[in-house]
């Protein structure tokens, strides 16, 4: 069953177009983007701006970045109030104390708190903030959680394992080509006094996401 008044699909109030390409019914068929960047990349190569091994370090680069450095920036905004007004109000600007260069992407930090609980789907593709998070699961593209979690939010979160109380309220953020979401979960109890390292170990990728809560050891 769908809840219709459990989540709210929004986009930060913001004026911005959702500007995802058409895609096809089959997800085994190359989408726009991944026929642009075809394009492009031959194209580049052909008139000798890039050279494949190029393209292939920067590949390999950005497969290097993992939930780990996204962990950081979490574990920071617990320990340093400062910072996470800063994250909060821009999180575009800052995540660059962490060498990190969004681009022309925005990037938007939705907090957890007692009383709401949020989690981040592409809707029509896969867009993900792989500048803090890596590369995205195969499960945050599948059509099934794309189409899922905008209708019934609570029933996809139980799937994870992760029970929402129903008097908290459930937002869903539908990241788009120049936007994109981090969960910023809430800390969890008796971590007073932790180091942000220490801290940082307790933020997993889904919890980033918001199909999981961060959480001591058992």
């Amino acid at each position: 069953m769908s809840e219709p008044h459990s989540h709210a699909h929004e986009h930060h109030d913001h004026a911005h177009p959702h500007r995802h390409p058409p895609r096809p019914d089959t997800d085994d068929t190359l989408g726009h983007f991944q026929i642009m960047e075809i394009a492009v990349r031959e194209l580049l190569i052909g008139k000798g701006i890039v050279s494949p091994d190029e393209i292939q370090r920067a590949i390999e680069a950005m497969d290097t970045r993992g939930e780990a450095l996204g962990a950081k920036i979490i574990a920071r905004a617990w320990t340093d109030p400062a910072f996470k007004a800063r994250l909060m109000a821009d999180g575009t600007a800052a995540v660059r104390d962490f060498g990190v260069d969004m681009g022309t992407t925005r990037l938007f930090v939705v907090e957890n708190t007692p009383t709401v609980h949020n989690v981040v789907v592409c809707t029509l593709c896969s867009c993900y903030p792989r500048m803090v998070l890596g590369l995205p699961p195969d499960w945050y593209k599948s059509r099934n959680y794309r189409s899922r979690t905008v209708r019934e939010p609570r029933a996809v979160l139980q799937e994870f394992g992760t029970i929402v109380p129903a008097d908290k309220e459930v937002r869903v953020h539908d990241s788009t080509a120049d936007m994109r979401y981090l969960v910023l979960p809430e800390r969890p109890a008796g971590t007073e006094g932790w180091s942000a390292e220490r801290l940082a170990a307790l933020v997993s990728r889904d919890a980033m996401i918001g199909v999981a809560i961060a959480r001591t050891p058992a």
